[in-house]
């Protein structure tokens, strides 16, 4: 549906009890992506300021459909939601960190993406031990692709070159994006295979992490564990690329 003018609250009224739906729907869709304690209310909630801000900013100027503008601004604030309530921990961002650096140095010693017994040998940690890690840091990954590049809280984010949103970019915008896609495409060819059909079947066929794991035949939480990983390699070699 097109709007021509948004100035008046019947019609702001009118876009946000028509894309009511469009709140569960992504909280259902999300719903794997957030710690256990944030309830689905709490999603709700912040999914439905999401709303309402979309239908005070809309600009129908732009020619995009309000759905694909809404659902943008609905991920961003459940995602705000979630650091504002502070669940990710200075132990857990410790720990992301020691797995970051950790692999960024055997990557440059080694030549190659590491395995998960050559990662667990450097950290001086059992196998198991190394993977739980994994599955620990698990949701700050999720929440880390909403980080800007340069950490300044603005500007490009790691989740605009595996979210499509050139309806809503200005030619400016789509050429830096489409780089980041190119660059984050690259990396992603040498990623180890299963960390990159974990990536595909996420973020582009928006499988749960349940149904990746009975594609791939291996267990949820190993698919968490490898979601994880593939994110910190992500992150390690954009960021080494781009500066």
């Amino acid at each position: 549906m097109s709007y021509t003018n948004l100035h008046h609250s019947e019609d702001k009224s009118k876009l946000i009890r028509q894309n009511l739906e469009l709140v569960d729907i992504l909280v259902g869709r999300m719903s794997t992506q957030v710690p256990a304690f944030m309830s689905r209310d709490d999603m709700r909630s912040a999914g439905m300021m999401g709303l309402i801000d979309a239908a005070n900013k809309f600009d129908t100027s732009k020619n995009i459909l309000f759905k694909t503008f809404a659902e943008y601004r609905i991920r961003g604030a459940i995602f705000d939601e979630m650091r504002k309530l502070d669940w990710f921990s200075r132990t857990l961002r410790d720990k992301q960190n020691r797995i970051s650096k950790t692999m960024a140095l055997l990557e440059n010693k080694l030549g190659h993406s590491p395995s998960d017994e050559e990662m667990a040998k450097e950290l001086r940690l059992g196998l198991e031990e190394y993977q739980g890690m994994l599955g620990d840091v698990s949701h700050l990954g999720c929440v880390s692709l909403h980080e800007a590049l340069d950490n300044s809280g603005e500007g490009r984010q790691f989740i605009d070159a595996l979210v499509d949103k050139r309806d809503n970019s200005s030619p400016v915008d789509i050429f830096e994006n489409a780089e980041l896609t190119t660059v984050i495409a690259g990396i992603l060819k040498n990623l180890p295979e299963k960390e990159q059909l974990v990536i595909s079947l996420y973020y582009y066929e928006e499988l749960t992490q349940k149904e990746i794991a009975e594609v791939i035949g291996v267990s949820e939480g190993r698919i968490s564990q490898l979601h994880s990983q593939a994110l910190i390699h992500l992150k390690n070699k954009v960021r080494a690329t781009l500066h």
